[in-house]
């Protein structure tokens, strides 16, 4: 029997079974599609990420690869600019978010995976169902792969599939939504070298959209916001009114936004924030997205999803080694983690409810004027910084999970 099965190769579950690994425990991972060479609209990776994978001895070569540091978070708001965020002031040696394409992560964390003794990975593998023994209890999934459907027994099941999880909708755990305003529509633009060289992690406010800009190594991922379920109008309007918007409010970008000729060019990201109100049922545990839709203000979905990985790799450890993971262990774990994901929705929900209210009311969806005055004040940007590297409540590795055997 596998000590566990993780279903779903993002960043969640791939440090999930990462630790698990190191930590001696059998893992393999699920993930449905045959490889991670894929487009994702979560590029960020935090400090408190960077710290972990220096923990493991792995943030050296990681960042081997090309990455870009961003140091700023900011907003370009009518006559002024905003730096709500200055990452150089944390007291890190990792004092930047590091924007790197999600695929290259996730293929540089599966190398390491594999590396392990008792870990695999199968891509192109869909779970289609649970296996459960008379009292209902999760002990292993029936998957589907270009062989056919195979039955896997485990200790545990990780559901990590992320904000669409099949997961999720299997096990019968359903989010409940908090109420999400606006969709994104992405897509992409060269980097010149004349670009501004301190443009790292930038929102862009107009009157009824705002833009939001992430450099890279890909060149610019632009996000053209839409009222919520704006998408057909949008659509019907074709990307002019986009290529206007984005030349009017980052005029440095208007000698290449008519390389936007069609709608076939962009992906709407429905934005959703919702939360499961049980992550677990025994023998099973979702983590991440599958268990709690973050939004992309704050781009916290991928630490966040690596935090719980963190969390569940501490109480599971001890557990998985004595072959049994109690109910218990699975609440503990959500005990832990619940309360940091509830600041960060409750943040992301009074976000999305004022720029709601702006809409209706015919106003302005820029950020109150206030917090150009309060984010001018000494330490602030750093204290904001702070808290979007690390989050709320961030989980230490403990030595007995982060101890490779």
């Amino acid at each position: 029997m596998t000590g566990c099965v993780v279903a779903g190769g993002g960043p969640g579950g791939m440090v999930l079974a990462l630790l698990l690994g190191r930590a001696g425990i059998p893992v393999t991972l699920l993930e449905k599609h045959r490889d991670f060479d894929r487009d994702f609209r979560g590029d960020s990776l935090h400090p408190y990420t960077l710290e972990l994978l220096d923990q493991l001895g792995l943030a050296e070569p990681l960042l081997a690869l090309p990455h870009h540091k961003a140091r700023y978070f900011r907003f370009h708001v009518p006559g002024a600019t905003i730096t709500a965020a200055d990452y150089g002031k944390l007291r890190s040696p990792f004092n930047y978010v590091a924007l790197m394409p999600q695929a290259r992560f996730l293929a540089f964390l599966a190398e390491r995976v594999t590396a392990l003794p008792g870990c695999r990975i199968l891509t192109g593998s869909t779970v289609t169902d649970l296996l459960t023994d008379d009292d209902g209890d999760v002990r292993g999934v029936r998957y589907r792969d270009g062989e056919g459907h195979h039955d896997l027994p485990a200790d545990l099941v990780v559901g990590s599939d992320g904000r669409f999880s099949r997961m999720r909708k299997i096990a019968e755990l359903p989010a409940r939504s908090l109420g999400a305003t606006t969709d994104l529509l992405w897509f992409r633009l060269p980097q010149h070298d004349t670009d501004p060289p301190d443009a790292d992690v930038d929102l862009f406010f107009g009157r009824d959209h705002y833009v939001g800009l992430l450099t890279g190594t890909a060149g610019w991922q632009v996000g053209y916001t839409l009222p919520k379920g704006g998408y057909a109008a949008a659509r019907d309007a074709g990307v002019e009114p986009i290529r206007r918007f984005v030349a009017r409010q980052v005029p440095w970008l208007a000698d290449r936004v008519h390389l936007l000729e069609d709608f076939s060019q962009t992906t709407l990201l429905s934005v959703d924030i919702s939360r499961v109100e049980r992550w677990w049922r025994p023998g099973l545990l979702l983590i991440g997205d599958a268990a709690h839709v973050i939004s992309p203000v704050g781009g916290n979905g991928i630490l966040m999803a690596v935090q719980d990985a963190v969390a569940a790799a501490n109480h599971l450890v001890p557990a998985l080694r004595a072959g049994r993971v109690p109910s218990d262990v699975l609440a503990a774990i959500q005990t832990e983690r619940e309360p940091s994901i509830e600041r960060v929705q409750a943040q992301q929900v009074r976000t999305e409810q004022r720029v709601a209210r702006a809409r209706a009311k015919g106003r302005s969806i820029s950020p109150p004027t206030l917090l150009r005055y309060v984010t001018a004040l000494p330490g602030v940007r750093r204290v904001l910084a702070s808290s979007n590297a690390y989050g709320p409540r961030p989980p230490k590795l403990l030595p007995q999970t982060s101890a490779a055997r």
